[in-house]
């Protein structure tokens, strides 16, 4: 039986059953142990399945999630099982490219004072717009998003930077670096755009020392998790006008406080984790899901996508 933990739209449901008609479905709200009980694979966001589940899946052979962060998930309880996990990365490639393109493009076309600005009834010419070509970004995590996101960026004539562990070469980047060499990148940054998971490696990866590092007038936009930097340090960067201008989906807290001073700040825009909201999310997840459970089928589990490595966390 293959457990939903969530309820998808109608049309998707109806999909998955006439593509797939000799399995067996349970679409779900709310978990039920009963019926996890009994499933062999099992379908959810990954923020639901706790620690206590562990022991009431007996059955449960492959986890597929329809995300891609799995930090929410009891992963130390799954790496002493043989459980197969994977999930959808690169399906949020092109929303949150779309995204973090249509903040950056905002700002630097003066987008946002135009709104307030025509609400206003009034006729300014007098904007500070710049032009992105000829800038340099430096991208954090240049994979499946980060790689979007550099595609995009040098069709507008930009130099990109690519920053991972290993410094191995990514698509679409002129360059590479290393986390360790990051800070000696960042001087020549007008953006630095950060799509990394969360892990050991990347909590609290920015410092104060980055940010110093950074233009005045360099812009920030996280992506990927808020662990990345301590919600103080980004707060002081902001505050010292250290860089210029940040746009953050992801924070440490979430959602974040009504009393953050990041509401506030002139220089600062809130996105509530929204970045890779897409009426064709699911579509993509379940094409994903139904080109796997052949090879799952199959027995041929080398052939399933986007395994998840339990140990490292992504």
């Amino acid at each position: 039986m293959i457990y939903f933990t969530f309820d998808p739209r109608p049309d998707l449901k109806e999909d998955l059953l006439q593509s797939l008609p000799q399995e067996t479905f349970v679409f779900d709200t709310t978990i039920s142990e009963g019926k996890l009980a009994e499933a062999e694979i099992v379908v959810t966001y990954g923020e639901d399945l706790n620690d206590s589940h562990m022991s009431k899946m007996p059955n449960v052979k492959w986890i597929f999630v329809t995300s891609a962060g799995i930090e929410k998930m009891p992963l130390q309880h799954l790496q002493k099982t043989d459980i197969l996990v994977s999930n959808v990365r690169g399906i949020h490639k092109v929303p949150m490219a779309e995204s973090v393109m249509a903040h950056i493009l905002g700002q630097y076309r003066s987008l946002p004072t135009i709104y307030i600005e025509e609400q206003q009834h009034q006729w300014n010419r007098k904007m500070k717009s710049r032009e992105l070509r000829d800038s340099t970004a430096v991208i954090l995590g240049p994979g499946a998003i980060g790689g979007e996101i550099g595609r995009l960026l040098q069709a507008f004539g930009v130099k990109t930077i690519g920053c991972n562990r290993s410094g191995k070469q990514a698509d679409y980047m002129d360059q590479m670096t290393t986390f360790d060499d990051l800070i000696h990148v960042l001087p020549a940054a007008d953006l630095v755009i950060s799509v990394l998971p969360s892990t050991d490696e990347t909590k609290y990866l920015l410092t104060s020392e980055h940010f110093k590092m950074m233009k005045n007038d360099a812009m920030f936009l996280n992506f990927g998790r808020g662990s990345l930097v301590e919600t103080s340090v980004l707060v002081e960067a902001l505050q010292n006008n250290e860089i210029g201008f940040a746009v953050c989906d992801v924070f440490e807290e979430e959602p974040l406080p009504k009393d953050s001073p990041l509401w506030d700040l002139k220089n600062m825009t809130v996105s509530p984790h929204v970045s890779s909201h897409s009426t064709r999310y699911l579509e993509r997840s379940f094409d994903i899901f139904k080109r796997n459970i052949g090879y799952y089928r199959a027995g041929e589990l080398d052939k399933v996508e986007n395994k998840v490595d339990l140990q490292a966390g992504y």
